[in-house]
Formats: C-alpha cells, structure tokens, sequence
C-alpha cells in the first residue's frame, strides 16, 4: 500500500496504472494522426494513470463533496451590437462545424477546429472509460459575431472529482492594442493598421484541466490554439503543465519524456525551448518558484509553413 490518505486503500502493481499499463500509455504517442491530438490524449491518460488511481478500489469507498448543480442553459438577450462575449445555448444538435461555411473545408481554420473537436472526443471518451461512473456533459454555444464553442464537463466521478474539455471557435474584431498584447514576445502584429482601426480575427482552441480524487495523482493542464487576422497574419500556441500535490520521480519523468518524444519526432530543438518557456511562463515571481514542474508552452509559433507545424 502506498498511502492511506482520503479514506483511500490502494495498491499499484510494477508495470500498472490504474488498470493502464506504461507501454500502452507511450504506445498512444506513436499512433498515426495529428500530433497536438496524441500529446493531449497521451497527457491526460498519463495524469488519470498516475500513482494512486483507485486500483481495485470501489466507489463506495471514497469521499465525495456535495453534487454540483447541472449546467442551466442560460438565454442570452438579444441586443442591437452583438457584444464579445455574447453567447447563444443550441438547444438541438451540436453543428458538424462552427466555422464560418464560407472557409472551405482545406482552410487551416476548419482543419485545426476538426483536429481539435476530433481530439475533445477522444480525450472526453477515454476520461470517462478510465472513471468508470460519471460522464461528461456537454453544453454548446454560438456567438452573433461568429463561431461558438462546446464546453464538455465531468464531476463528480469514481477518479476525477472534476475535469473539463472545451473547445472554442471565435470569430470577432479587436483594438490593436488587444492584438499586441495577445503575442508573448511582443512583436507588433497591427503594424501598417491605421489609428484606431480594429483588427478581425480568428481563434480556435481546446483547454482542459483534470482533477483527481486522489492526492497522488497530479492535476494536470493543457491549452492548444491557432490565432488569424484577416489581414494574413496567423501563429500557433499552446503548452501543457503539470501540478503534483505529492511527488513521485518516476511521473514526473514519464511526463517530460513522453513530451520529449514527442517533440522530438518534429524538431529536437523544440523540448528544450518549450520547457525552458513554461519555466519561465509558469514562474511565480514573488515566490521565487514555479506552479507545478512545469512541461511545455510556446506561442507566436510560425516559423516554418502552417501545415508543417499543424502536422
């Protein structure tokens, strides 16, 4: 027996992790499709796998808080300009696609939303054959200025107390100085735009964070997003991290070297430069340390043709 902690007896056999072994979890980064799909789904199988997941363990055997109330489906008032943060429940089937028809379906905004949603489903599927119990409930949305989004949440769960997975597809404009500000190295992307002017633009990401019950195993995070103007100027961004409550070397080893592999079947200059940029993303400066043990970010990411990053 590990621990005892939270009213939780477990045990975790050489070579197990909640019921997943190790060579599967890394034989998920070497499946054929879209790389940002296989990190995400390899780092959330990998955080609900880690130390401590109820191996063997009933559900009646765990500490439960109070039931969150389900998700209320909330009219928006209709108004004359459509605000930014207007957003419209869809009562009947969740849309194919939330890009704008005009796009075209070899356009990187549709191919990047349908990665992504490919990717929310498989990461939201293989969450909920891991818990066992609960399931994740969806809530989807559009915006008057364009696009819209699909919040998927799980709480209350044999192994996760709460996790969710949400996509989004934003279209709309911006000041110039939102634009600026939206690029981590500062680099002037409304140059040539006359005083005043707003910027149309895109933006297209899935986000999810996971919360074990069991203090043993980390929380975990990630975010994967693709930015456009209108005026042709587009990047990448995105990272994930890790929060152990409890430190086990060997997850923390697994972690960073399945993001290394998987970098490193792209570029090998990229682990080392995304992990150094959480670093220092992820530093709290007034406390002279970091959240979590870090793991990758980047953004402003467009150094080489847009469908080479996006492969």
């Amino acid at each position: 027996h590990r621990s005892r902690r939270c009213g939780v007896s477990f045990q975790l056999k050489k070579g197990q992790g909640g019921g997943l072994s190790r060579r599967r979890r890394l034989s998920l980064c070497e499946s054929s499709g879209p790389t940002l799909a296989k990190i995400m789904l390899v780092l959330v199988l990998l955080v609900a796998s880690s130390h401590g997941l109820l191996q063997g363990v009933s559900s009646s055997k765990l500490q439960r808080g109070p039931t969150a109330p389900p998700l209320a489906a909330v009219a928006v008032e209709k108004t004359t300009t459509p605000k930014w943060d207007d957003h419209i429940p869809i009562t009947g089937s969740t849309p194919e696609s939330l890009v704008r028809g005009v796009e075209g379906d070899e356009s990187m905004r549709r191919k990047m939303e349908a990665m992504l949603r490919a990717g929310q489903l498989e990461i939201t599927k293989a969450v909920e054959e891991l818990d066992g119990e609960a399931t994740f409930s969806q809530d989807a949305w559009t915006r008057e200025n364009g696009g819209g989004g699909i919040s998927m949440v799980l709480r209350d769960g044999a192994v996760f107390e709460k996790a969710g997975c949400s996509l989004s597809v934003v279209y709309g404009e911006m000041p110039q100085e939102a634009l600026r500000a939206a690029t981590e190295r500062g680099i002037d992307r409304a140059k040539g735009m006359k005083p005043g002017e707003k910027v149309p633009f895109f933006a297209c990401g899935l986000s999810s964070v996971m919360h074990p019950r069991n203090p043993n195993a980390p929380t975990m995070h990630f975010n994967y997003r693709y930015f456009e103007t209108d005026g042709g100027i587009w990047w990448f961004g995105g990272g994930t991290d890790i929060t152990p409550a409890y430190l086990f070397p060997e997850d923390m080893k697994h972690f960073h070297g399945t993001l290394k592999r998987a970098c490193d079947k792209h570029d090998e200059t990229f682990y080392p430069k995304f992990k150094q940029w959480a670093d220092e993303y992820f530093l709290i400066k007034h406390r002279g340390e970091t959240r979590g043990l870090g793991g990758i970010f980047f953004d402003d990411l467009n150094d080489r043709d847009p469908d080479e990053l996006f492969a």
